[in-house]
């Protein structure tokens, strides 16, 4: 299964579905001057530690403080990746200096770096580094059905100790 430009379903729990309402949506980031007004507002106080983030279905990025949940920021829909972001100023200009797919609202597979590249270029957000600087591994247990985090490139459920599958199957209506 290509992963390239999926859109991945909330697959959390149900009950996070229920905090999503259109205020609280992420912040839609489509230049650096957007990225600097939502910056310098109270946001601010934010970048000191990373922050929420999701590439919606139309590759836009969508940031929020670090505690929201990514559905929340997401307004409930599909997204391309989710994860947390780290910024900070290089040469006089905000830079990307960190990101993970870290979110288990979401669980998106490590390829859907390239969706996060993208939007990062489009809104000038640069340097950025060139992948997750944290890469989690999501997968669903096809025996007992609870989501395991792989470590290690250790494919066993911590639940059940059955064997993972090598490809990313969280979302049981995909593919």
């Amino acid at each position: 299964m290509d992963l390239r430009g999926w859109n991945y379903r909330y697959v959390g729990p149900a009950e996070l579905c229920g905090l999503v309402r259109p205020e609280h949506e992420g912040r839609r980031i489509r230049s650096a001057a957007e990225f600097g007004e939502w910056a310098s507002g109270p946001a601010a106080a934010d970048l000191s530690e990373p922050v929420t983030f999701v590439v919606d279905r139309g590759g836009v990025l969508r940031l929020a403080p670090r505690r929201s949940e990514h559905v929340v920021c997401a307004g409930g829909d599909t997204v391309l990746s989710a994860g947390e972001i780290a910024f900070g100023r290089e040469a006089g200009r905000w830079a990307v200096r960190a990101v993970s797919n870290q979110s288990t609202g979401y669980c998106p597979d490590p390829v859907s770096w390239r969706a996060v590249a993208d939007a990062l270029d489009a809104a000038g957000l640069a340097p950025r580094p060139g992948g997750f600087t944290h890469e989690v591994v999501f997968r669903r247990c096809p025996s007992c059905a609870q989501l395991n985090i792989v470590r290690d490139e250790y494919f066993v459920c911590v639940f059940c100790d059955a064997s993972l599958p090598p490809s990313w199957n969280v979302d049981p209506s995909a593919g």
